[in-house]
C-alpha cells in the first residue's frame, strides 16, 4: 500500500482524487495541498480527504505525490517532492519549460525514484486496441478540436491540447524529428488558440498536426498510413479501424472483420477492413494504476519522465517556429 498526496485539486484533481478513491488496494490517500480555498473546501466535502496548508507536512508523510497544479508550478513542487525521496505522478505538460524538465530528469538519475507523466491518451481505449499490431506509420494526420475552455488558456493550444498528439506520434515513430513548420493565431487569448505543425522524421515519415480551443465541435481522430495498413482512431469515440491489402482473400486476414475485393493496375488485391476488440477503461484510472505498479514491482514507469520531455521539447520547437513566424511578418507590416 502506496501513501499518496495530491497537490492541487481544481477540475482535474478532483477527477484524481475520485480515481484514487476506486483503487484503494494500491493507494492510501493521506491527503491534499491546495493553496485555494474554494477547491479545497469541495474536494475536502466531496471525498472526506484531509487538507493540508503545509506542503512539507504532507510530503513527510506520504511515499508517493500526485502533481496536478498548473504547470507553470510542476518543477518547483516537483523538485521538492524528489528531494524528500517521493515517487511522482506529473500532469502533463511535465513542467512549464524544457530546462527544468532537464533538472528533474538529472534528479531521477541521482535518486532512482518512479516518475510518471500524464499523458492520458497512452491509455485511450482505442490506442490500447492496436497493441500487437506493427506500427510502422510514413503518414499521420491528427486533429484535436474543443469547445472553448478559459481553464486551459494559461498556455498556448500547443501545450494545452497537441501536446496529447505529439506525444501519441512520439511513441508511434521510431525515429528523430528532423524539421517543423509550424503556423498558428491566438483568436480569443494572449497565445495561439488554433495551430497547425508539420513534422518531418529521420526515416521519412510526417504528421500533419492540427490543434484547436475554439470549435464548435469536439474531434479527437487521429490516421495513420504505411505501407501495409490505414489505421484510424477516434480518441473520442474511443473507435479504431485498421484497413489492410492483401494479393488473396483469407480468413485469418480478415479477422473480425470482412474481406472486399479491390480490382487495381496490379491486379486485384483484398482488403481487409477490421475493427478491433475495444475494451472500456477509465483512462485517469488505469494510469494511476500502472503507476502504482511500477513503483510496487520496481518496474519502468508506463509513461517515463524521459518521454515526458520528448514531448515538451518538440511542443517548445513548434512554439519557437510559431514566434518566428509571427516576428517574420511584422517585420513586413504584417500583423496577426
Amino acid at each position: 500500500m502506496l501513501k499518496i498526496g495530491v497537490l492541487g485539486v481544481g477540475h482535474l484533481g478532483k477527477i484524481h482524487l475520485n480515481c484514487l478513491s476506486m483503487i484503494d488496494e494500491l493507494f492510501e490517500v493521506v491527503g491534499f495541498y491546495d493553496p485555494e480555498d474554494t477547491h479545497a473546501a469541495e474536494a475536502v466535502e466531496r471525498f472526506g480527504v484531509p487538507r493540508f496548508q503545509d506542503l512539507d507536512q504532507l510530503l513527510d508523510l506520504v511515499d508517493v505525490v500526485d502533481i496536478v497544479t498548473p504547470t507553470i508550478t510542476h518543477f518547483e513542487l516537483a523538485a521538492k517532492a524528489m528531494r524528500k525521496g517521493k515517487h511522482l505522478f506529473i500532469e502533463k505538460p511535465v513542467t512549464h519549460t524544457l530546462a527544468q524538465a532537464e533538472a528533474l530528469i538529472e534528479l531521477q538519475r541521482e535518486l532512482g525514484l518512479v516518475v510518471q507523466i500524464g499523458h492520458v491518451e497512452r491509455f485511450n481505449p482505442a490506442l490500447l486496441s492496436l497493441n500487437g499490431l506493427s506500427m510502422r506509420p510514413m503518414f499521420i494526420e491528427a486533429h484535436r478540436l474543443s469547445l472553448f475552455n478559459p481553464r486551459g488558456t494559461d498556455v498556448s493550444v500547443v501545450l494545452d491540447l497537441m501536446i496529447h498528439d505529439l506525444d501519441i506520434v512520439l511513441s508511434v515513430v521510431d525515429s528523430e524529428v528532423v524539421s517543423i513548420h509550424a503556423s498558428g493565431v491566438p483568436v480569443v487569448s494572449e497565445t495561439p488558440d488554433i495551430c497547425n505543425a508539420r513534422l518531418e522524421f529521420a526515416n521519412g515519415c510526417v504528421a500533419n498536426l492540427t490543434a484547436s480551443r475554439i470549435s464548435l465541435k469536439q474531434m479527437r481522430k487521429v490516421r495513420l498510413f504505411q505501407k501495409d495498413a490505414y489505421i484510424s482512431l477516434d480518441l473520442l469515440e474511443k473507435q479504431a479501424q485498421v484497413i489492410r491489402l492483401f494479393d488473396h482473400p483469407t480468413a485469418s486476414a480478415a479477422g473480425n472483420g470482412q474481406m472486399l475485393e479491390l480490382p487495381t493496375s496490379n491486379g486485384t488485391k483484398w482488403m481487409s477492413v477490421e475493427m478491433p476488440a475495444i475494451e472500456q477503461v477509465n483512462a485517469i484510472k488505469m494510469e494511476l494504476e500502472t503507476f502504482g505498479q511500477s513503483i510496487l514491482q520496481n518496474t519502468p514507469a508506463k509513461v517515463p519522465l524521459a518521454d515526458g520531455y520528448e514531448a515538451l521539447k518538440l511542443a517548445e520547437w513548434i512554439s519557437r517556429d510559431l514566434q518566428e513566424r509571427e516576428t517574420r511578418f511584422k517585420e513586413s507590416g504584417i500583423t496577426f
